[in-house]
Formats: C-alpha cells, structure tokens, sequence
C-alpha cells in the first residue's frame, strides 16, 4: 500500500538494513550499554508495527510509547494495520510482549535502564472491543510482572503500562475489573467526566476534528488557547494528551505544528519518522 511504503520510507537507513526481522532482545540492548542518553517520553510511534522492526526500531530512537494494532483472530491476537495484512506469526505477544518481557529482566526491571517511568504500549483494537479485550486480558495475566496494574482502587506502576484504544465496547468490561493490568484510553468527550486517571490516563483524539489549522501560516488565536485549556484541565485531573492525524511529512508546516504542541505541554507526539521526531526533540531538549 502507499501509506505503508511512506512510513517505511520515512525510518533511518539503518533501520531499513535491519531486515524486517525482529533482533533479539540483548543485541538490542547493544546500542545502550555505551551511550544512553534521556528517553523521549514524549514521542510515540504510531502504526510501530510497520517499521522494519517493530519495537525495537523505536526503542532504538528513544521512544515512551508505541502503538500496535491488534486483532482478534481464532483466539489470537494479531499485529496488524488493516485485515489482509495479517500475518499468524505477527502475535502481539512475539513482536511486543516477549522481546519487553526480555529486556526488562536485562535491564534490572525498565524498559531503559536507569529510567523507572514505564514505557507506554497502547493497543489499538481493530475487532469487537469487548470480545477482544477480554482475550488481551488473559495474555496480560500472563505477563502479569511487566505491567502497571490497577488494584482495587490503586495504581501499581510496573516497567509497562498498556492503554487500550480502538473499539469503544472494550470500555464496559474493563470497568467492570476490580483489577486490570490495562487503561482506557479516552477522548476529548471524556474530559470532565467521572472518568479518573486510574482508568482513562490518556486523552487521545483526531486534531482534524478540533483544530483547522494544519501547520501553515499562523496558529489561530482561539485554537491555541483551545489546545492550552486542553492540556491544562486534563492535567488537572492527572491525565496525559495525544493528537492523531497530525501532519507528518518533513517540513516547516510540521515542525511549526509539533513546536506548538510541545509549548502547550501536550504529552504524545505522534509520528510514523521516528527518526525525524528524535531529532526536533533532541533539538529542543524537552523530551
């Protein structure tokens, strides 16, 4: 698919020559045992699974967060963007859960070593949320060690927490659990609702539905004290924010559209240029 060759086309060169087999998990950790500079807390690959390789090709950039399609499929959960992409070899568990699983245990319990904040992995689910929730909530218990884990009315932070987006009938069930080793991950409508930050921690939504501005010429006035109370009244309540569908080719209408969003403190930047993102992060320092 064209989208699919323009994000891969958007990875670094060395990435691309990674092949598009996952590397186990200690030669990953080769790159880090000389020189580990701060994670970028604030970049999140979106669509993760169509890099080379999934996972580690962000971790290699520094990224706090990543995104996984899944579906649910005879019982398993599949990694993938759209139906005829799936791939019975591409579990979410094989490309996600194991190869965190082993670098946890390499690096004394984070996903970075040194740095205890946990890794975001949020799950986006592509078939009936509720059915599917409920089959990523036993593969969950099984990897019960690595993740964040809500237990009756307290939030026990573990080297990954797991927000669960996609089909909204996923919500029911997940406030139904006493304890649950996932979030929610709400949306606009969800500010100033019941919803704590020990259930719903993240605020996500398409800025194309809120915002006119793309990057181009200056950022309205009205928008921007629109994206500032945002980011203030969710972080009032404790919970975090993130845009999709924002702009994400190289160039100045990008950059001026991420330079807005960092000084409005917004927490996720979304991109599928993982090595563009580290660099304007990097560039500013403010990861």
């Amino acid at each position: 698919m064209a989208l699919t060759t323009r994000r891969r086309a958007l990875t670094t060169l060395g990435a691309a020559l990674a092949g598009s087999v996952a590397l186990p998990a200690t030669q990953a950790l080769a790159g880090e045992r000389g020189h580990r500079p701060r994670p970028l807390w604030r970049a999140h690959a979106h669509n993760d699974y169509e890099h080379p390789r999934p996972l580690l090709d962000a971790l290699d950039h520094r990224f706090g967060s990543v995104e996984a399609d899944v579906f649910l499929v005879d019982g398993r959960l599949l990694v993938a963007h759209d139906p005829e992409d799936l791939d019975p070899a591409r579990t979410l568990e094989a490309l996600y859960l194991d190869p965190l699983a082993a670098r946890v245990r390499a690096n004394r319990g984070a996903v970075y070593r040194g740095h205890r904040r946990p890794l975001q992995l949020l799950i986006d689910l592509k078939t009936e949320g509720s059915a599917t929730y409920l089959e990523l909530d036993r593969l969950l218990r099984r990897h019960r060690h690595l993740f964040t884990t809500y237990a009756h009315g307290r939030v026990l932070p573990g080297p990954v927490t797991a927000v669960i987006s996609g089909d909204r009938a996923a919500r029911a069930p997940m406030e139904a659990q006493r304890v649950r080793r996932a979030f929610y991950d709400g949306r606009l409508t969800d500010l100033g609702t019941p919803a704590p930050a020990s259930f719903a921690p993240l605020i996500s939504d398409n800025w194309t539905l809120h915002f006119t501005w793309r990057g181009v010429g200056p950022f309205p006035a009205a928008e921007r004290r629109k994206l500032h109370g945002i980011v203030r009244t969710a972080h009032a309540r404790g919970q975090r924010v993130r845009f999709w569908a924002t702009p994400d080719l190289p160039g100045p209408a990008r950059d001026a559209l991420w330079g807005e969003l960092v000084a409005a403190d917004v927490d996720h930047l979304n991109t599928d240029d993982l090595a563009g993102l580290e660099s304007f992060l990097d560039a500013r320092r403010r990861p």
